[in-house]
């Protein structure tokens, strides 16, 4: 048996005291050894972007990161953006209301890359939402629901007030 680091990670707002095998990767981490398994692996090389979280605040791919370069640090995954039980993030919201998700397989990793966007990004215009998502590949949506999700969130699309809290 491989020895063990010990790791300290807030993962989605918990803090979280583990031991892990150094090999690990963050992705294979939070699926197995936490249970959240809303983390995709696609390609597991970091060219499909369907293993995107946040780690502090940062869009990273999971699948390129060892659990032990987390620790003390936060990571946020796709199970962490709603509010609760009953209520979606406005940005799933907004993939749920323009058919944003199709297969859903890459979704996580669209919504987890957009989150970090939004941030620095309040009014974004069709092209620089291409860019931002174009780490991330879907083969479903042909992405044109994607950006008008993103448009409508931030008071960009159909007439729609910003609903953008991030």
């Amino acid at each position: 048996m491989s020895d063990t680091i010990k790791i300290r990670v807030t993962v989605n707002g918990q803090e979280r005291d583990c031991e892990v095998e150094p090999r690990v990767s963050l992705g294979t981490f939070l699926r197995d050894t936490l249970g959240l398994t809303g983390t995709h692996f696609g390609c597991e090389h970091g060219a499909c972007g369907a293993c995107t979280v946040l780690v502090d605040g940062r869009a990273t791919r999971a699948c390129l990161m060892f659990a032990v370069q987390a620790d003390g640090a936060s990571v946020e995954t796709v199970e962490g953006l709603a509010p609760d039980a009953h209520a979606l993030h406005p940005l799933q919201q907004a993939f749920h209301d323009h058919h944003a998700l199709q297969c859903g397989f890459c979704t996580p990793g669209m919504l987890m890359t957009l989150v970090d966007f939004l941030r620095t990004h309040a009014r974004p215009t069709d092209a620089e939402i291409r860019t931002a998502i174009s780490g991330n590949l879907c083969r479903c949506t042909g992405y044109e629901p994607i950006v008008r999700a993103v448009l409508a969130i931030t008071g960009q699309g159909e007439g729609a007030p910003s609903q953008l809290e991030l």
